[in-house]
């Protein structure tokens, strides 16, 4: 009987492959297979020689940590524009105001800017609403709750006005009324009632019609200072 050898026909002394060829798996330089840890430890040397004295080094953490503090303090620089007042805040305890131009302060979290609009007018109607987009589509409708009221002389008279104001102090502003626009018109109803019943239907209507704004106007102004609103009224409409 003829011997076989394994091994897909090759003789016992290394003789022919009988067609099998050589079943190695691939190898690396010098017939060993490639080193894994090898290539990945050489690719973050390469990255590390890339970085100014090597990431993981001492030198690499701090400046990278220099980076991005001075980044953090940056976001501290802040401009206030013409009309607004800037309201500083550290650790959320209020502690001064800044006027236009540029400004540095600490940032976010420790620090913190307001920047309320000191110029423009608000206004706030008192006995009516006006519903509708463009000037001429308009309605006026009439609140009665708010516009009837008594006179001097025991009469009802028919108030409609509007109180027009701005901020004074920012900070006040800010802080010390929950809602401002609310708050002025409270006041403001609550005022025009005292003056009209202090004042006859008749002059209401005619001669007195200037004094009861101005009597008004300065009432609710007084009041406003009473509860350090930071606002100033600028003026009432009858």
């Amino acid at each position: 009987m003829a011997w076989t050898p394994q091994g897909g026909g090759q003789g016992p002394w290394g003789g022919g492959n009988g067609g099998g060829g050589d079943n190695r798996g691939p190898s690396g330089p010098g017939g060993q297979p490639p080193n894994i840890e090898e290539i990945l430890r050489r690719g973050q040397d390469k990255f590390k020689k890339a970085m100014p004295g090597g990431l993981g080094s001492g030198k690499g953490i701090a400046l990278i940590v220099l980076v991005l503090i001075g980044l953090w303090a940056f976001s501290g620089v802040y401009r206030i524009e013409p009309g607004f007042q800037g309201v500083q805040l550290l650790f959320g305890k209020y502690v001064k105001q800044t006027g236009p131009g540029l400004h540095i302060w600490f940032p976010a979290p420790i620090g913190q800017v307001f920047k309320p609009n000191v110029d423009v007018t608000n206004t706030v109607p008192v006995g009516f609403r006006t519903q509708g987009g463009s000037s001429q589509r308009q309605v006026t409708r009439d609140v009665p709750i708010e516009s009837l009221m008594l006179t001097g002389d025991q009469n009802i008279i028919d108030i409609d006005f509007v109180v027009q104001w701005r901020i004074k102090n920012a900070s006040e502003y800010l802080f010390n009324i929950r809602d401002p626009q609310a708050t002025v018109k409270i006041v403001a109803e609550s005022a025009i009632r005292e003056v009209i019943g202090q004042t006859k239907l008749e002059d209401a209507l005619t001669k007195e019609r200037q004094q009861v704004e101005t009597k008004t106007k300065d009432l609710l102004q007084k009041v406003l200072d009473e509860y350090k609103a930071g606002i100033i009224i600028a003026q009432i409409k009858l």
